[in-house]
């Protein structure tokens, strides 16, 4: 108890499988969590050529209220395909100046249910999955667990190769990217 207020707060969030996917927020991390944030769309894909083999990223994040966005791409000549869908990931939330909502729309399970089931266990275990092996592409997952800390993520699964038009054009950027690896 800091000045009559609790230094903590315990939230018991309960995810979508019915677990408990919180944990223990700082009182600063609550003050943040109640301001007003201005909400994005983030949608994100990766690609690869083999795995490993040339691989490229690309996210496209969208401000709904005005309408502004950004594409952006790249990639690596020898990478995989799990390293291109955390690295879209990545970049995107990069880009985000103050915290943020952000409605995130990946075709990645891996993604998808690293960020919002497995990490938390990841990270009670150091890293380590069920199994007791470490976390493979945990240089990524470390970056991710950063950023995640800013922003309030909303977790969206869009069907890959669906038409779904933004699902579609981050496609199209990351075999963009891709493709210009393997020419190197």
């Amino acid at each position: 108890m800091l000045d009559g207020r609790p230094c903590f707060q315990v939230r018991r969030d309960v995810g979508a499988n019915g677990g408990y996917d919180g944990g223990v927020k700082t009182q600063n991390q609550a003050e943040i969590e109640s301001t007003p944030k201005p909400t994005v769309q983030l949608y994100t894909d990766g690609a690869c050529s083999g795995n490993p083999g040339p691989g490229g990223w690309a996210f496209l994040l969208r401000h709904p209220k005005t309408g502004k966005a950004i594409e952006r791409n790249g990639g690596e000549k020898d990478t995989t395909n799990n390293r291109m869908e955390l690295s879209a990931v990545i970049q995107g939330l990069s880009v985000l100046t103050r915290p943020s909502e952000v409605e995130l729309y990946s075709d990645s399970q891996y993604v998808l249910k690293g960020l919002k089931e497995w990490m938390v266990g990841w990270k009670r275990k150091g890293w380590k999955t069920a199994s007791k092996q470490p976390v493979k592409n945990v240089d990524l997952w470390k970056q991710l667990d950063e950023l995640q800390k800013e922003h309030v993520i909303h977790f969206n699964w869009v069907r890959g190769h669906n038409g779904h038009p933004e699902n579609e054009r981050v496609d199209d950027l990351a075999v963009e990217a891709r493709d210009e690896y393997a020419r190197l």
